[in-house]
């Protein structure tokens, strides 16, 4: 029987436990939801914490209601969801425009097993969440809910409060804007693993030449430290450079940590994890096989998310 998962969702824990009185119907109803909910506002958001803030605060509003009044449970949470997500990333836009450094989405632990849609995977990709960065939240949210989740405009326009023409139009706008700014890289896996791997054996073992072979010419790092790391606050172009840095990077890396590759968010990835705690996330993008971006997180408060 699905329940809340409080060791997984610890944000939970608190406001479950003081609201006692909830029936264990309504707890399963959006325990089965939940994991909707958090995919839903992760994409809108690109935030761990805030997406794990959305779900909370979802549940905290469903526990309120009669739910026997409720016809459609997953329209509900979910609509709830997406203008809480809304609101909060109305707001997340300000305080990053003072935020120190590169911005880049919270890395986030993913099931390479999962029988996943190819759009749905996509979708969680930090490439593709830094171009729905340059949408507007509604713009956002209307992407999201049609081509990652498949709901149609009338079930968007019923889910965000919009008319359907409206929608419609909005789904037009950032659909092409997103074709514009979104480059396709390779998404095989075993490729991208395979490129993962020699770059990380590189890093170890000091080789440059062996780390410029898998780096595409006019690669790209961006670092995220949010000025609590020594992580460059520009980003790093070039072979050579990028090369020099990583190497650099991974040879500073606290003593006795391990480095090993997980499935982030759409692929192979770095984690360095001192003991349990994560330190850094590193994710790759490439083209014909070589690595052309990378992005790594070393912000402790963006690392919830790939932590084991």
């Amino acid at each position: 029987m699905a329940s809340i998962d409080r060791t997984a969702y610890p944000r939970f824990a608190r406001a479950v436990s003081e609201r006692a009185e909830v029936s264990p119907a309504v707890e399963r109803t959006f325990a089965e939801h939940r994991g909707l909910l958090h995919a839903v506002a992760y994409r809108v958001l690109g935030s761990v914490a805030e997406a794990e803030d959305v779900v909370q605060d979802a549940w905290l509003r469903w526990s309120r209601v009669d739910v026997a009044t409720v016809a459609d449970a997953e329209g509900y949470l979910v609509r709830v969801a997406t203008r809480l997500a809304i609101d909060r990333l109305r707001s997340a836009r300000v305080r990053r425009e003072s935020y120190v450094g590169s911005w880049l989405p919270e890395p986030l632990l993913t099931d390479p097993d999962a029988a996943q849609n190819v759009l749905l995977e996509e979708s969680v990709s930090t490439a593709m969440l830094l171009v729905l960065e340059t949408l507007s939240p509604v713009e956002r949210a209307v992407f999201v809910l049609g081509e990652a989740f498949g709901y149609g405009h009338h079930e968007i326009a019923h889910l965000i409060g919009r008319k359907h023409a409206t929608v419609r139009q909005i789904a037009l706008r950032a659909r092409k804007a997103v074709e514009t700014r979104h480059r396709r890289y390779d998404t095989d896996q075993a490729t991208r693993r395979q490129a993962t791997e020699r770059f990380l054996a590189a890093c170890i073992g000091g080789d440059l030449n062996a780390l410029m072979e898998v780096l595409a010419p006019d690669v790209t790092m961006v670092s995220d430290g949010g000025g609590f790391t020594g992580a460059p606050r520009t980003a790093i172009h070039g072979r050579e450079r990028v090369a020099r840095a990583a190497v650099i990077l991974s040879a500073h890396r606290p003593y006795g940590s391990l480095a090993q590759i997980f499935q982030v968010n759409d692929g192979p990835g770095i984690i360095i994890h001192s003991g349990r705690t994560p330190v850094l996330a590193a994710t790759f993008h490439l083209a014909k096989g070589k690595i052309e971006v990378i992005h790594v997180v070393s912000n402790p408060e963006k690392l919830t998310g790939v932590a084991l």
